[in-house]
């Protein structure tokens, strides 16, 4: 009996403390769901209408993501698990007659996901670009989901974007005639996802005027701006593409100033023929760090830096990936921040319970065990 003195004088505290431990398991406020938001991919930093912008820009373009193959399939093309492994209906085929140039599937499936509209409205607001404000969007169809990810960014933030499409498109782009940019962004009108103006089509690829294409997908392609009826902008030298398209997104944006340029892809009239092209970074640049070409090699992007106007360069997506934290080629896509974190609130309190059970247990083992003491 004396040698189980000692440990009597614990047996109370000891119970004690589990049972508070217990209780501190249970009754601990559960953390934000807003305050996990900026950690997760494709969810912008700085503060709580950022993080709320990018939350809606996601769900939005998921949205679209739920929307696409249905469209695909009324027009008889079902998805090919095989390549578009997410089901997203925006990765096209390898070979077509309206294919421009070398693409790479895992950069097309890379940027189908939903959190690049969430980066995107983060390089908006790098840009400055506010709600009610106009922006210009260079839409090449090598790049849907980037086109995609763009619109959303805007329409959630409530920015006017304004993009003019170009339909060549490199492999695994919108390079099926059968189901072009201008498709996609047809069916988004449609289905009450989008709401944004198309101002104008062009054939893309070299030259803007579809060189780089069999003879084949140049018709093709004229067939599809004309079932469009909207305005179609023929190949012309460097300069006037760039005047005209300037004029074009002035027109529109009804007197407005031009807050950012986006470009998407690699087009010819977007990237101009000088080499300095190649320096500019991926995502966000400020006009001061565009470097401006001799002015008959310039393209929109350093058009519009010349004008003092920022550029958002959506080309490079290893880049891409790497400066705005975004995954390579994930299967399957991660879902919005805000719903990712609400259903880890709804695992916690099972979690914690679990704990809080376990906590318990020790403590009315503790208690019994200076109870046998007694007894013994």
């Amino acid at each position: 009996m004396a040698a189980g003195r000692p440990y009597r004088s614990l047996d109370i505290p000891l119970a004690l403390l589990g049972v508070l431990g217990a209780l501190f398991l249970i009754l601990r406020p559960l953390p934000s769901v807003r305050s996990a938001a900026p950690g997760v991919p494709g969810v912008a930093a700085g503060g709580q209408g950022a993080a709320e912008d990018s939350l809606d820009a996601v769900r939005l373009m998921s949205r679209a993501l739920d929307v696409l193959p249905e469209a695909r399939a009324e027009a008889g093309l079902p998805i090919d698990k095989r390549t578009d492994i997410n089901r997203t209906g925006l990765i096209g085929i390898e070979m077509s007659p309206t294919t421009t140039s070398l693409g790479h599937l895992e950069a097309k499936r890379t940027t189908a996901n939903p959190a690049f509209a969430g980066a995107l409205v983060r390089m908006l607001r790098e840009a400055g670009v506010d709600r009610g404000d106009a922006v210009a969007v260079g839409a090449s169809s090598s790049f849907p989901g980037l086109v995609i990810a763009t619109l959303c960014a805007a329409q959630a933030m409530g920015v006017r974007a304004l993009p003019i499409v170009s339909l060549g498109a490199s492999n695994w782009g919108a390079n099926d005639p059968r189901w072009t940019g201008l498709d996609i962004l047809e069916a988004l009108n449609r289905a009450g996802v989008l709401d944004v103006p198309i101002l104008a089509a062009s054939l893309g690829g070299e030259g803007d005027a579809g060189l780089d294409m069999a003879p084949e997908g140049r018709a093709l392609l004229r067939r599809r701006i004309g079932e469009w009826g909207g305005a179609f902008l023929p190949a012309e030298d460097l300069p006037a593409e760039v005047t005209e398209r300037i004029r074009l997104f002035e027109a529109y944006a009804g007197g407005a100033p031009i807050k950012a340029f986006i470009n998407v892809g690699g087009s010819w009239v977007d990237m101009g023929t000088d080499s300095s092209i190649l320096k500019l970074r991926p995502g966000f640049n400020p006009a001061s760090e565009v470097v401006l070409a001799p002015a008959g090699r310039r393209g929109l992007i350093q058009a519009w830096a010349a004008r003092g106007v920022p550029v958002i360069h959506l080309l490079y997506v290893k880049g891409l990936c790497d400066r705005y934290g975004l995954p390579w080629d994930p299967m399957p896509f991660a879902p919005p921040a805000a719903d990712a974190a609400e259903e880890g609130g709804k695992a916690a309190p099972t979690g914690r319970l679990h704990a809080a059970l376990f906590a318990v247990l020790m403590a009315a083992g503790i208690v019994w065990i200076g109870i046998r003491r007694r007894l013994g």
